[in-house]
């Protein structure tokens, strides 16, 4: 099996430092270990994914078409965060037979591949939503921060990974991804994850017991560290 790996990531900070692209090469290379299969290619683009113009990727997209190999990403996230645009590219992969491979989470389908980018964009418009009111209530306090409605992308994205970094801090949460992660990674359920967790006696940072949802947000926090 042929493979040419496609990688993204939101910014030029998170692209030059490795932020992001760490956990989506370590996820590749789990998957290809043991494997005879081989890369032929690797490109890594810095994009939004809520944006369609993507030359990196259909750099990627052209090579496959032209050698027969299966595009790989990691996550779907990485690939798009934008409905329209990922079922425009998955009815082109069709149109062209060329064969695509996401890691996580499962895309066997029609069905899931719509369930999931439809959870993914919702999650992007989410964190917009809750960054903007996060600063909204600062800038009512009086702490001057400028217009939210004309923050770039940019800024929001980083006041977003500012908040989700004091999340990655707590030693509750850092415990529960090393057994997540993992069985995530094999296509272990959140809701069987989260039996596991509590069986063994973890528990939230706030003490309580896990629950799908409250795995699926840690798991996303370290696996998705841009948009």
């Amino acid at each position: 099996m042929k493979y040419i790996c496609y990688y993204r990531v939101s910014t030029k900070q998170q692209g030059s430092s490795g932020l992001g692209l760490k956990a989506q090469r370590q996820q590749v290379e789990r998957f290809l270990d043991g494997t005879d299969a081989k890369v032929i290619d690797t490109y890594t683009e810095i994009e939004s994914g809520a944006e369609d113009n993507r030359p990196i990727l259909e750099e990627a997209i052209q090579q496959c078409e032209a050698t027969g190999a299966t595009l790989l990403v990691a996550h779907l996230s990485r690939l798009t965060r934008n409905v329209k645009f990922g079922f425009e590219l998955k009815e082109r992969f069709e149109r062209s037979n060329m064969n695509f491979r996401i890691l996580s989470p499962p895309c066997d389908n029609t069905l899931t591949f719509g369930i999931n980018l439809t959870t993914i964009q919702h999650e992007r418009e989410e964190i917009g939503r809750r960054t903007k009111a996060a600063l909204d209530t600062l800038k009512d306090k009086g702490i001057k921060l400028g217009n939210p409605e004309n923050l770039t992308d940019e800024a929001r994205q980083k006041a977003w990974a500012s908040i989700s970094e004091n999340a990655r801090n707590a030693d509750a949460v850092r415990q529960a991804m090393a057994v997540i992660e993992p069985r995530r990674d094999q296509g272990e359920s959140y809701a069987r994850i989260a039996e596991r967790l509590n069986d063994a006696g973890f528990r939230t940072r706030e003490g309580k017991k896990f629950y799908p949802a409250t795995v699926r947000r840690i798991y996303l926090r370290f696996t998705e560290d841009d948009n």
